[in-house]
């Protein structure tokens, strides 16, 4: 019998109350109540139970409720289990959507070992504006990396076979708008543009449902003015009818009954149908549904249609996950496995952005005394981030005790130089200064603790927290080489951190394995290949700054600040810029350094003019000029030169991460099909406009090989 013949004959037997209880996602586990409503039939879904709870719950489901319907187990494993990976935004840096897919494998394998059947990742929202906390979990500002990396996240999660039991059900997240929150600030409004929804936000979202992802969940913010929990446009409309997506939708936690917060339901009756009509299928951890639902549709106010839809969706995950068969699924993996740390460790060496480098890294094998310093060098707990919550502080191996291992623990001196990232005090400055002119080379562990990123962790500035800045410039006026190593969740304005340090390498949160990667780089074991997925900004005034913008009818021009020097009567050198500050970013979208250098040449197109529904195939040379073998990550661009409506500057089309000797050479290629170039018009339809196009094969979003091409009709 297949799976919808099954559902309908669910649906047949079941009651309303039945029903409803399917829509129901319970937080944690319960007493005596919580039993006596799984017996009922009254939860469909608990998330954050585990192991045993879990499955004395599962056994009260299929074997004492009436219908025998398993639950559903959910729980946020957003970058790894128990073997903590990158943070997403570190994992981004990686450009590398092999590395992505097999971390999100492994988290799945540790996961669904403990009883989860669900995860509520990967996080897809675009985000331009790095004081939101939650920039930290997802893969940054551009919608073709996110779309990659977001669909290779669902693929590594459920692999080609829900009923794997080492695969669990992917959750795209969160739908849809939530990275424009207003100022940067937590759960705030969003105010997108329908043309802009379509080509920037929704695109890493259809890309999960193409890649085949189980479940969305609704977001916490309004979106025009309609809460994404409510939003008929987005989850009817787009998902559910233009996308076809047949799996469930879930809200965020609580997200049904704080629409009546946002002014749009009176209470959680209001909020029960309003969610439901606009196409959520569960509800997670409160209880509108639960108490209004039934109540609804014996009034006739909600049709029965709905609530069912909702049901066979839900029932139809369930059976996908085979939990009818198998409703105690799991797996043997053992947690921490060897080849999940060394697949740990790969990720984070991949995922270190160096972002300035004087020569002085690698540190050469001759390198005498070695001064460690700042509280982040040695805190397992803090280098695992935001969403970690199944990691163990004393799992993960710290830089501290990765060098010590490595170069030996009588050549490393450690100095925290504060208590803690966010001190405000001076008093071991002086320990760590004097720790500093005893050794050949100062390393500086500065940044963010993993508590200040994430949800409800918004900044309003992004330079480093307490007096870590201080610690910096005291090191450097001992005259010791400094390399920076910056452990943080977001992309911090990191312009005075650059003018105090020889090098500075940016390492996220790394994870469990994240000391011995950042050792690995240090020591030249391996060349850092991470690039840039969110722009760095030289100070928070000029957030939100992206590659991809729009250019205005004053372009700002290359030399900055700008300086007018006429008036509004006489507007001579009066541009879209800044008085105070360089317009331009510290570091640009794209851009990371390795311990080698790379030229681009030959740059081939196929063919100079191409018809609609055609594809051209761009073509150029990267060649290893330096004396380390290392990877470059050759990025394509583009640019609508004329079109109906403005477009971006630069737009991102393609990468490919090209390891190489010195003195090797490799041609890369890409194909640009002509719908690679469409964008939504103003009438919200889909087109690719003929007109001239630029194109660029370089190493960031800022320069590279320039090349031009004509869409014909």
């Amino acid at each position: 019998m297949g799976i919808e013949e099954r559902i309908d004959q669910l649906l047949a037997r079941m009651t309303p109350a039945e029903k409803v209880g399917q829509m129901r996602q319970i937080a944690g586990s319960g007493d005596d109540d919580t039993e006596a409503l799984i017996r009922q039939g009254g939860a469909g879904s608990f998330l954050n139970v585990l192991g045993e709870q879990a499955a004395a719950y599962q056994r009260l489901a299929v074997e004492e409720s009436r219908l025998g319907i398993p639950l559903l187990f959910g729980r946020d494993v957003i970058h790894g289990f128990r073997t903590i990976f990158p943070i997403p935004l570190g994992q981004a840096a990686s450009f590398d959507p092999g590395l992505v897919r097999e971390a999100a494998r492994i988290a799945a394998r540790e996961a669904a070992a403990a009883g989860v059947h669900w995860t509520f990742a990967p996080m897809v929202d675009i985000a331009r504006d790095p004081r939101w906390g939650r920039i930290a979990e997802g893969c940054g500002e551009d919608p073709y990396l996110a779309a990659c990396l977001g669909a290779a996240m669902v693929q590594g999660f459920q692999g080609s076979d829900l009923r794997d039991p080492e695969r669990i059900a992917a959750c795209a997240k969160h739908y849809v708008g939530y990275g424009a929150a207003e100022g940067g600030r937590d759960y705030n409004t969003t105010y997108i543009p329908e043309g802009l929804l379509r080509d920037v936000y929704l695109p890493p979202f259809e890309a999960c449902v193409r890649a085949g992802a189980a479940t969305l969940m609704s977001a916490f913010n309004n979106l025009n003015g309609v809460p994404a929990t409510g939003n008929a446009f987005t989850l009817r409309k787009v998902l559910k009818g233009e996308w076809a997506f047949d799996g469930l939708v879930v809200s965020d936690w609580n997200s049904v009954i704080e629409m009546i917060a946002h002014g749009c339901a009176a209470d959680e009756r209001e909020a029960a149908l309003c969610a439901v009509a606009a196409g959520v299928d569960m509800e997670m951890t409160s209880a509108a549904f639960a108490g209004h639902l039934e109540s609804l549709l014996a009034e006739g106010r909600l049709p029965l249609e709905l609530i069912d839809e909702a049901v066979r969706r839900i029932l139809r995950i369930k059976l996908r996950l085979g939990l009818f068969d198998d409703p105690y699924r799991r797996n043997t993996a053992v947690p921490l496995a060897p080849e999940h740390l060394e697949a740990a460790r790969q990720a984070a060496r991949e995922s270190c952005v160096l972002l300035k480098n004087d020569g002085l890294l690698p540190l050469a094998s001759t390198v005498g005394r070695v001064a460690v310093v700042g509280p982040l060098a040695n805190d397992g707990g803090e280098q695992l981030g935001c969403w970690a919550f199944d990691g163990r502080a004393e799992d993960s191996v710290t830089p501290l005790a990765a060098l010590s291992a490595a170069l030996g623990e009588e050549r490393v001196r450690y100095a925290p130089g504060l208590d803690d990232c966010r001190s405000c005090g001076e008093r071991l400055i002086p320990a760590a200064v004097a720790a500093a002119r005893e050794a050949d080379v100062v390393l500086a562990f500065l940044g963010e603790d993993a508590g200040l990123s994430g949800e409800a962790h918004s900044r309003a500035f992004l330079d480093l927290p307490g007096t870590q800045q201080q610690l910096l410039d005291a090191l450097a006026a001992t005259g010791r080489p400094v390399a920076v190593v910056v452990m943080a969740g977001r992309p911090l304005t990191l312009e005075p951190v650059a003018e105090k340090a020889n090098a500075v390498l940016l390492a996220w949160h790394p994870g469990t394995m994240g000391g011995p990667a950042i050792a690995d780089l240090l020591l030249g074991v391996a060349s850092p290949s991470g690039r840039l997925p969110a722009t760095m900004p030289r100070t928070v005034g000029q957030v939100p700054l992206y590659y991809n913008r729009m250019n205005t009818g004053r372009p700002p021009r290359g030399d900055a600040p700008c300086v007018t020097t006429g008036t509004p009567l006489d507007p001579v050198r009066h541009y879209a810029t800044y008085l105070d500050v360089d317009h331009r970013p510290l570091f640009p979208f794209g851009y990371g350094l390795t311990y080698s250098t790379f030229t681009y040449s030959d740059l081939e197109l196929s063919t100079r003019e191409l018809k609609l529904g055609e594809a051209l195939t761009v073509a150029a040379t990267v060649t290893n000029t330096g004396r380390a073998r290392a990877t470059e990550v050759a990025q394509l661009y583009v640019r609508d030169l004329v079109a109906s409506l403005a477009r971006p500057v630069r737009e991102l089309k393609g990468f490919q991460r090209v390891e190489l000797a010195p003195g090797e050479a490799a041609r890369v290629r890409f194909a640009l099909h002509t719908d690679d170039l469409s964008f939504h018009n103003a009438e919200m339809r889909r087109v690719t406009e003929p007109g001239r196009f630029q194109l660029w094969v370089g190493p960031d979003a800022r320069g590279g090989l320039q090349g031009q091409f004509e869409v014909v009709e």
